[in-house]
Parts: structure tokens; C-alpha cells; sequence
């Protein structure tokens, strides 16, 4: 069963933290789906850990430090998704790739091209039973990003439990220009991509948010 890490609360404890993430993405395979080696995936992200010393960190207990974002311009969403595990359930979706390709960053959020660190993270309890075109605006009223698909498989990717412990979240910042919402959350017993209406409230899922996005690594050459 993986667990969440102990909190981090200095620049050590976060570069203790960085490198168990990046274990956890080569354990699972990730850098062949990114069609590099292990020394080659580890080049890529490494120049992140020197963004550390950027990290806020938040004295909300609630919230996770950070997550080490690979985007798909690495990894696509489709192949990345199944690397979720939950207690040995499989991650799935029934979006289709070239669905998935159609949901961009909106306009207010601004994204790093390859990987980066995704810093202070809320699953945003306090949205649940509230509409996503109500929650937005909260959300940027705070000084915080809504996520996008890729942020929240990153984080779905290191933090799988969460969608028992806390609850299930949208991610408000991809979208595709008609009425549906990305979320993830647990179906058949098993994390899922999908996606939900705008305008519907869900007693269960929440708004994931996050305080800043920290560095970015070019994007890698492959094979």
C-alpha cells in the first residue's frame, strides 16, 4: 500500500521527498512510457530539485506539499492514468485519446511546457455540493490555480489515497470548450478520468487547487 511521505518542513525533508517521488514514477515504469531511459528520465526532472529552495510551504495540514508534474508532453493522459494504483486497482478511463488531446489550460492559468513542481495542493473540500462555475472564481478570488487532467495524475500518481481519505476533486482548469469538467475520482473500485458537468453540484467531489507552479525542464528528445 503506498501512503503519503512524512511532511516536509525543511529544504532537506523536500529534497528527501523529490527523490521518493521520482522513485515512485521510475517503480511504475514511467519513463518507458515516456520512451527514455532511467538515466535519461532522472536528467530530465533533476534540474527541478534545485527549485526547491522556491517551495512554499503551507502550515495547512490538509494539503500536500507538492507533486513532481510530468505533462503529456511527455507521458499522454491515456498512458499515464493506467500507472495509477489504489490498492492494487488499476487507474482507467473511457476518454478517448483524442478527447483527451481537446482539453487545454484556460486562459487564467499559464502551464510549463515538459515537468515541473506543483506546490501547495488542496483537494478543495470546502467545494464540494457546489457548482464548478460557482467554484472557480473562489478559487482565483484566493490567489490559487485550479488543476489541470495532468496535475491531477500527477498527483493521483504519488498520492492515490487521497481519493479515499479526502475526497474525490475536479480539475477546473482543463477544458475543452463545451460543458464538462475533468474529475477524477473512484469507479468499479478503481481510480477514473472522466468528467462531469459544469453546472452540477456532486456532494463528493471537491475543486482541486494549488498555489504556485515552480520550475520548468525542457522538454526531453526521445528515441
Amino acid at each position: 500500500m503506498h501512503t503519503a511521505s512524512p511532511r516536509p518542513d525543511s529544504t532537506t525533508d523536500l529534497a528527501l521527498a523529490f527523490q521518493r517521488q521520482v522513485h515512485v514514477l521510475l517503480q511504475k515504469g514511467y519513463h518507458l512510457a515516456a520512451g527514455l531511459s532511467e538515466a535519461e528520465f532522472r536528467d530530465l526532472v533533476a534540474p527541478l530539485e534545485n527549485q526547491l529552495v522556491d517551495m512554499p510551504l503551507s502550515t495547512v495540514e490538509e494539503r500536500i506539499p507538492f507533486v513532481l508534474v510530468v505533462t503529456r508532453a511527455v507521458v499522454p493522459p491515456e498512458a499515464a492514468v493506467p500507472l495509477i494504483d489504489l490498492d492494487g486497482k488499476q487507474g482507467w478511463t473511457d476518454m478517448q485519446p483524442d478527447d483527451l488531446g481537446r482539453f487545454v489550460p484556460i486562459e487564467r492559468v499559464t502551464v510549463p511546457a515538459s515537468t515541473y513542481l506543483l506546490a501547495d495542493i488542496d483537494i478543495g473540500a470546502e467545494f464540494r455540493n457546489i457548482r464548478p462555475l460557482h467554484a472557480l472564481p473562489s478559487i482565483l478570488e484566493q490567489g490559487r490555480s485550479p488543476l489541470t487532467i495532468d496535475e491531477g495524475v500527477a498527483l493521483m500518481l504519488q498520492f492515490p489515497h487521497v481519493l479515499r481519505t479526502h475526497n474525490a476533486f475536479q480539475m477546473l482548469a482543463s477544458r475543452c470548450g463545451d460543458k464538462r469538467v475533468p474529475a477524477m475520482w473512484v469507479s468499479y473500485g478503481k481510480p477514473r478520468l472522466g468528467w462531469c458537468w459544469e453546472g452540477n453540484p456532486h456532494t463528493w467531489l471537491g475543486m482541486g487547487s494549488a498555489a504556485a507552479r515552480i520550475g520548468s525542464a525542457p522538454a526531453p528528445v526521445t528515441r
